[in-house]
């Protein structure tokens, strides 16, 4: 019998390997699975785009100015350069040399990525903590935003200026639930398997599927693995039926709770909010104790922590604490409090040593019996000012939780996944975000210091997180292992700066703001207050004495009145004033030993910046399953042409699945008019056209040849050359070329005699395609034009680049016509192109968004306005011709599509 918990949504579990054998997971695969039975997904290696570091295109404006400091690295980075290499001969794009660590931008479906990241890279267990923002619901278009330019969902005419959701196609899982569940299974496994053992994952989850989520993570984590599921405030609207919603669900789960690294946070403590409850007891400064209403009262006041009258200027608010633990002791614990004998009770021991640790409260003031007569442990309410951050927050609504405007359609709070990164790693740490959006996970992790890796299958998504990345302004926070920081290390501690030489390792962490924590073991454990004790008792017992012989009375310490009896003799009245001014001069010097030698919290949102200095981000990468040259060679290296497989194997099925799709499909362009529908898509029995398709051109129809690319590479010119020569002779009137990825040298095939070449980026969903409902509505294949690009003469041996437009195709006409730039998100130049990855070296933005807006404040005094301006140019700064004889430059169009194109220069 089958006793499994869950079992509505295990039944398809099963473990995952990645062509290999998967050693994590051989406990999860006995327990939870039982049996062989296993699912292969393909781990494909990984490949660098593009090369960026953010400080250089600073340093680029920089040179544009005549205040150009003679200190070429002016602007701080954080990480120094993570792109570093040990020599020349170690460069290759799979990283299986060790090299100074590079942030990574990845395009491609996470399961595949991180497969590859676990195989290929040797990555299992680096990863500290993972953010998971899947789909909330089984409509997979709430996560997704089709253009960079605004995040209003709408239709119309024209799609780069009208962005729409990426629907249809994503629009509802194959399967509904099952496959929902199944898609996040083989994901949270993958991810699993990266996780390291003190490392943990968030997954961010609706209402809707938050309670099967919570399973699935049970079977694959382990139920003793959970942390907490905290709900956060997501709108303030109100539902006109029913219960309104108003918050969404953070899962959390530890790799192994036993050892997970954990960082608390602390919110500060309110007077009546929460963590205060308790402290309904007021002490005034001379010692006397009052409950708050009596103080009211009796003084006529009301009493307001936050506002202090004359009276209460010096109070201190307290609570009586429990003074006892559970588990009878050994020996008699029986204590002598004010002359009453006091005990733990039968089955308890008091919680401190007995009896110094007992004794040292008592002469600290910190016991105080109760109603009842049960002695407990006096806590003060400043005695902490922190507040552990618990499961419920209700502080992340509003704008500024996005850090600026929202840019992304279902863009999460900074403020969500701050907490959630600094409660669970260290600065140097690893962050993983198998759902990149906006990228605030990957912004989030710059800024606090830590490592990030970002996947997505959109091109918009990632397009909106490079520039926002690029153009970044952090704060310089203080580095422990640093000169300043060891100088503000000893300012915070009163005591003398280390001398120790430093090397700004961050992994030492920061310099971080802390908080006193007064605790009955720290008052215990102070020795000081016996010596203080004592002395002050030198000079008080005697006047005690003297004050019993004068009145004939016999009172004790705690049984000394406020005010002397009307009878007293004035020396007797003089003995007992000066008695209470030493009891409160001894109260405040304990008082002041007890904070001084108190434990402290860590507040780690809360390191000390460094103003003088401006941080950007550091060196990162964009990379992608296809490789940013490809040459394929047989086993003589000699090239070889991609070659069509039977329709039985692999590779036959994604041709008849990406055939499919695009017949329901189509081929969508900048603007929706110049769509192009087929009327049908047969197969053709060709080398390199794989079918017809037949479409309209105006009345007439017209036949296009499809060739379709390889399902984890790039499509090379030669393979365009020999396709379109193969249409050509079977009398086509158009070649349709569908891939994940066109090298550079065919970014500039766009026509063969009279037969145009229309190269239709795919989109990485399509790697989905057995989770995904095919609908045909979506856009999957999208035509991205052909930029019209000049190399303009500077003079001084220098060149400029002149982007003018982007030539479309318009299938109603059967011509190409030249648009303006203003279809153009970002443009990039590499001025000295090595073809070996592309290096952005000057950024251009013709895009409403500016993302340096940050830091124009910041450099204003380096950088002056017109090098600012030139960032929205579609004419390049003048730059030096290159070494290498060779520039590159790089198109971005609004649905993050993009094209290289390679220039030689004299």
């Amino acid at each position: 019998m089958d006793t499994r918990k869950n079992k509505l949504y295990i039944d398809y579990l099963y473990l995952l390997s990645c062509f290999f054998s998967v050693q994590p997971f051989a406990d999860f695969h006995t327990d939870i699975i039982g049996g062989d039975d296993q699912l292969d997904v393909t781990a494909p290696p990984l490949f660098v785009q593009e090369k960026i570091k953010p400080q250089t295109l600073i340093d680029d404006l920089r040179k544009t100015t005549k205040e150009t400091s003679a200190k070429e690295d002016s602007t701080p980075d954080l990480f120094a350069d993570f792109n570093g290499l040990p020599n020349e001969d170690a460069k290759t794009e799979f990283y299986q040399h060790d090299c100074n660590w590079q942030n990574r931008m990845i395009l491609g479906d996470s399961l595949y990525v991180m497969a590859s990241l676990a195989e290929k890279e040797g990555m299992q267990g680096q990863v500290q903590c993972i953010y998971l923002d899947p789909p909330y619901g089984i409509k997979f278009n709430s996560n997704f935003q089709w253009s960079t330019t605004t995040t209003n969902v709408k239709d119309g005419k024209d799609i780069t200026r009208e962005p729409e959701m990426v629907k249809a196609f994503r629009d509802t899982w194959r399967d509904g639930i099952h496959t929902y569940l199944s898609y996040l299974r083989d994901r949270l496994i993958v991810a699993r398997s990266l996780l390291a053992k003190s490392g943990s994952i968030f997954v961010q989850i609706g209402d809707e599927n938050v309670h099967r989520v919570r399973a699935l993570m049970d079977e694959v984590f382990g139920e003793d693995n959970f942390e907490a599921q905290i709900s956060y405030a997501s709108t303030s609207g109100f539902s006109s039926e029913g219960l309104s919603s108003v918050t969404n669900h953070v899962i959390w789960y530890c790799r192994d709770k036993s050892i997970a690294k954990l960082r608390t946070l602390l919110k500060n403590k309110v007077f009546g909010g929460e963590g205060s409850s308790a402290y309904s007891k007021i002490e005034l400064e001379n010692g006397e104790r009052y409950s708050i209403s009596d103080f009211e009262r009796i003084y006529n006041i009301k009493f307001d922590y936050d506002r202090r009258c004359e009276k209460t200027k010096h109070c201190r608010v307290l609570a009586l604490d429990n003074v006892t633990s559970q588990g009878k002791s050994s020996e008699n614990q029986d204590f002598m409090f004010r002359g009453n004998k006091v005990s733990p009770g039968n089955a308890n021991h008091w919680k401190t040593s007995f009896p110094i640790g007992m004794f040292r409260l008592e002469k600290a003031g910190r016991l105080e019996t109760s109603k009842n007569n049960k002695l407990g442990y006096i806590r003060y309410f400043d005695d902490f000012m922190g507040v552990p951050l618990s499961n419920i927050w209700n502080d992340t609504l509003g704008q500024n939780q996005f850090g600026g405007d929202k840019i992304y359609v279902v863009q999460t709070g900074l403020t969500i996944i701050r907490r959630c990164i600094l409660m669970t790693t260290d600065p140097g740490d690893l962050v993983l975000d198998p759902t990149c959006g906006s990228g605030t996970t990957a912004y989030v992790a710059e800024q606090w210091g830590r490592r990030w890796i970002t996947i997505d299958t959109s091109r918009v998504a990632l397009a909106l997180a490079r520039a926002r990345i690029m153009g970044a302004k952090y704060p310089y926070y203080l580095l422990a292992d640093s000169r300043e920081g060891q100088l503000k290390e000893a300012e915070i501690t009163h005591t003398a700066p280390k001398t120790t030489p430093t090397t700004g390792n961050i992994r030492h962490g920061f310099v971080y703001e802390r908080v006193p924590h007064i605790t009955l073991k720290s008052i215990a454990n102070n020795a000081e207050i016996d010596v203080i004790y004592d002395k002050f008792q030198q000079k008080m017992e005697p006047l005690r004495a003297e004050i019993n012989a004068l009145t004939g009375n016999s009172f004790e310490e705690w049984e000394l009145p406020r005010q002397p009896d009307k009878s007293w003799k004035d020396k007797a009245i003089t003995d007992l004033i000066e008695w209470w001014n030493l009891r409160v001069q001894r109260q405040k010097e304990i008082d002041a030993s007890i904070a001084a030698k108190a434990d402290f919290e860590y507040l780690y949102d809360r390191p000390y910046v460094d103003n003088k200095k401006v941080r950007v981000a550091g060196p990162f990468t964009v990379e992608s399953l296809s490789p940013h040259r490809y040459i394929p060679v047989d086993e003589d290296d000699n090239p070889v042409l991609y070659d069509k497989s039977d329709e039985g194997n692999e590779t036959g099925k994604f041709v008849s699945m990406i055939l499919e799709t695009l017949k329901v499909s189509g081929i969508q362009q900048a603007h929706k008019d110049d769509k192009i529908d087929f009327l049908s898509v047969s197969p053709w029995p060709g080398t390199y056209i794989c079918a017809e398709g037949r479409y309209e051109e105006g009345e007439t129809e017209r036949r296009a040849a499809i060739f379709i690319g390889p399902e984890f590479g790039t499509v090379a010119r030669p393979d365009l050359v020999s396709a379109v020569r193969e249409a050509a002779d079977a009398g086509f009137d158009v070649l349709v070329a569908c891939a994940f990825n066109f090298d550079a040298a065919s970014s500039e095939f766009n026509k063969l005699g009279k037969i145009p070449v229309l190269k239709a980026r795919m989109n990485a969903d399509l790697h989905m395609a057995e989770e995904l409902k095919n609908t045909g509505n979506g856009n999957l294949f999208v035509v991205f034009g052909e930029p019209d690009i000049e190399i303009v003469d500077a003079g001084n041996n220098q060149i400029q680049v002149k982007l003018r437009g982007v030539d479309v195709f318009r299938p109603n006409e059967g011509i190409v016509e030249s648009s303006d730039p203003d279809e153009i998100a970002c443009w990039f130049v590499d001025t000295d192109y090595n073809e070996e990855s592309f290096f952005v070296r000057q950024a251009y933005f013709l895009g409403a968004n500016d993302p340096y807006s940050a830091l124009k404040k910041s450099l204003n005094a380096e950088i002056d306005k017109d090098a600012w301006e030139s960032l929205h140019s579609d004419l390049s700064r003048p730059f030096d011709k290159p070494s290498s004889g060779r520039i590159a430059v790089k198109v971005i169009n609004h649905l993050g599509d993009e094209v290289l194109k390679i220039f030689k220069v004299g």
